[in-house]
């Protein structure tokens, strides 16, 4: 009696300490996943397959895991990139995007959107098309590529040359009868030379004023009037020759004469039309 008694004892106290050991197996805290050995490597069955523990489980890519340590959405055994930045777009390889394809990912580059011609021609770390001389204007397109440093360019990126040309045209080069506006031939032999320096394209015309004066004889307010028609009929004949440069024409009447009002030649000689023109250049 007592020996059965013992016996059953036993064998519930046995099951009691199984119960009370493999609870903690199965609770929340332990991770299923492959069992490793010391060296951290995937422990294999004789079948070649990973050995799986529910206990202090380890991942590996080894035995199926798919990994994508940089988060890019690309899985590591796909991703040619696996480095890349946090947050930075990426292509199906994981590699950041590249819009222009200049070789310069887009989150680096500070020019991401080159045309072909200026990726062809060749860009910096930045992404930017060479500009050697720092002009602001690439050496694609830079026809003066030795610019010294701080030197002001054009759109070429050459030095400009401020030119202005002042021309005076008076009675004896565009010659006006008094109280008319008609230009004589003489005056337009002289207009058109001036025609062929305009619409050479030697150089970048920026701005063209016309300014029309007469003589003292009249009344003050007419003058002023006749002045301004003399500078527009300068303007009419240059555009009627092909002139394409805005001209702001203006008149000053008798009040800012170059001779003496006292004189017949004086007179003549106020009679004009003083003509300044704003160019750049030479173009190369």
């Amino acid at each position: 009696m007592f020996k059965r008694t013992r016996h059953h004892l036993l064998m519930g106290l046995a099951a009691s300490a199984v119960l009370t050991v493999s609870a903690p197996i199965w609770s929340a805290e332990r991770t299923p996943g492959w069992l490793v050995d010391s060296s951290g490597n995937p422990v294999v069955s004789s079948s070649k397959e990973c050995v799986k523990t529910l206990s202090s489980g380890q991942t590996s890519a080894k035995c199926g895991d798919v990994f994508d340590s940089d988060g890019d959405g690309v899985s590591n055994d796909k991703d040619k990139c696996p480095d890349t930045p946090k947050g930075v777009k990426v292509d199906t390889n994981g590699c950041p995007l590249d819009s222009d394809k200049d070789g310069v990912a887009d989150f680096q580059d500070k020019c991401p959107s080159n045309t072909p011609a200026e990726v062809a021609a060749g860009v910096d770390a930045s992404g930017c098309p060479i500009d050697s001389d720092g002009d602001g204007v690439a050496d694609y397109r830079d026809k003066c590529p030795g610019t010294p440093a701080g030197t002001a360019v054009d759109l070429d990126g050459c030095p400009p040359i401020n030119r202005v040309i002042e021309t005076r045209v008076t009675e004896d080069l565009v010659s006006f009868d008094f109280d008319k506006i008609i230009i004589k031939p003489a005056g337009q032999k002289v207009l058109d030379k001036l025609v062929n320096f305009l619409t050479s394209g030697t150089y970048t015309i920026g701005s063209m004023s016309l300014i029309g004066h007469t003589d003292s004889i009249g009344a003050t307010s007419y003058n002023q009037g006749l002045s301004v028609k003399r500078a527009q009929a300068v303007a009419n004949y240059l555009s009627s020759q092909g002139v394409k440069v805005d001209m702001a024409v203006s008149g000053k009447g008798e009040s800012a004469p170059i001779a003496s009002n006292a004189t017949r030649a004086g007179r003549s000689q106020n009679r004009r039309v003083d003509i300044t023109i704003r160019a750049s250049g030479p173009k190369k």
